[in-house]
């Protein structure tokens, strides 16, 4: 039998894993017996040698084990990622989405105790993201097993580069099972359709986890101008329109996508609201309607994040007080704010500070109204609070 790798930790650095946060950092890390290869299943012990977990080990991260189970006596097999990934579909199920959508979350990593691993359903094609180590490592396992429980036309691979770089391995994109998705797919949700890039667009093509926040923010719309920066491809615009907006005016940087939101608008018989829309940078365009003395009634604010670490939050935070501030400078009185942050590193406690600063030297009072996170099928695991990265609030402006 061969003798399992195993990770020992330095004193009092077993907390955290214990209460079953996933993650283990190199500088926890005592030593480590032999050399095992990125991604190779190890066990964890505490500094006096008393089991702690299971996970797979890379030493080219600074998350060096990524926790798996915490059950001693459940080994890590190929059979064993097959029950967690029937699970996770299991609890999607109970769920009922597919009467609301053909796209949602499938596994989302870590939340479903499966680190680093993403799978996302788009009608009959899967887009996998398998950004670590050990998910790369298994992916052949987990998509034979997808196929053969899910039966999909195709499943599409879009790792990013950033994500794996931090592991030490190199972007890998591309077909894994079946038939290549066309150029768009189409999907429904919330009684819309929608044109989704699953080879080039954001994440993997669409922001699956705003579809409640989309239905929440078109509660608001009827009768209102809206101006939807970061508008990507048109998802926050369709909902507020369909929601009976007066008027939707764009932002979006990117051609390809700003292309795309008019296509959905079209899609759903709303283009006519389309109006003044502009291919540009929103932290330009907002100052620029600033200095023309635009008014709106709804104003959506759904940048990209701005801080992938804590050491960038100080910037993070200049650049979301700006938005907010320009964008509270545009609203009507009575108008509505619906804004958000996608920063795991910014907490839902620090976003509001930062937009009562805004709120403040915007000379405005503000109530929130509503308070939004991600949808059910992008779950947050207590013990992982990296979960928990998407916040949004609706506010209302006097």
């Amino acid at each position: 039998m061969t003798k399992e790798i195993t990770v020992r930790l330095k004193p009092g650095r077993d907390k955290s894993a214990k209460r079953f946060h996933p993650w283990i950092f190199s500088g926890a890390i005592a030593r480590v017996n032999g050399a095992p290869e990125p991604g190779a299943i190890a066990v964890v012990l505490d500094s006096k040698g008393g089991f702690v977990a299971r996970g797979y080990f890379n030493a080219h991260s600074q998350i060096q084990v990524r926790l798996l189970t915490w059950d001693e006596g459940e080994r890590v097999d190929d059979s064993w990622w097959g029950k967690r990934l029937d699970e996770a579909v299991a609890r999607r199920t109970s769920l009922d989405l597919d009467r609301e959508t053909s796209a949602f979350r499938l596994v989302n990593a870590e939340a479903d105790l499966l680190p680093g691993l993403i799978v996302d359903r788009y009608g009959e094609y899967l887009v996998i993201q398998a950004l670590t180590a050990g998910a790369q490592k298994i992916k052949p396992v987990l998509v034979d097993h997808l196929v053969a429980s899910l039966r999909p036309k195709g499943i599409f691979e879009r790792s990013e580069a950033r994500a794996l770089k931090l592991e030490g391995l190199q972007t890998s994109s591309g077909i894994l099972y079946g038939t290549e998705p066309p150029l768009l797919v189409e999907i429904k949700e919330g009684g819309f359709r929608f044109l989704v890039n699953l080879k080039g667009g954001q994440k993997t093509g669409f922001f699956l986890d705003q579809r409640v926040n989309r239905r929440a923010v078109a509660r608001y719309a009827a009768g209102r101008s809206v101006l939807d920066c970061f508008a990507h491809t048109g998802a926050f615009s369709v909902y507020s329109g369909g929601g009976g907006a007066e008027s939707v005016m764009r932002v979006e940087v990117s051609e390809d996508a700003h292309v795309l939101g008019l296509e959905n608008l079209k899609l759903n018989g709303l283009e006519h609201l389309d109006r003044d829309s502009v291919l540009g940078d929103a932290f330009e365009v907002l100052r620029e309607l600033r200095d023309r003395g635009r008014k709106f009634d709804l104003i959506l604010l759904d940048p990209p994040k701005f801080a992938h670490t804590r050491s960038a939050l100080e910037r993070a935070a200049r650049g979301y007080k700006d938005i907010n501030l320009l964008s509270l400078k545009l609203l009507n009185p009575g108008g509505v704010l619906a804004t958000f942050s996608c920063s795991g590193a910014v907490s839902s406690g620090f976003f509001e500070d930062i937009l009562a600063a805004a709120a403040t030297d915007a000379g405005r009072p503000v109530q929130i109204i509503e308070r939004l996170s991600n949808a059910p099928d992008h779950p947050v695991l207590l013990s992982f609070p990296e979960s928990n990265y998407l916040k949004g609030v609706i506010c209302r402006v006097f």
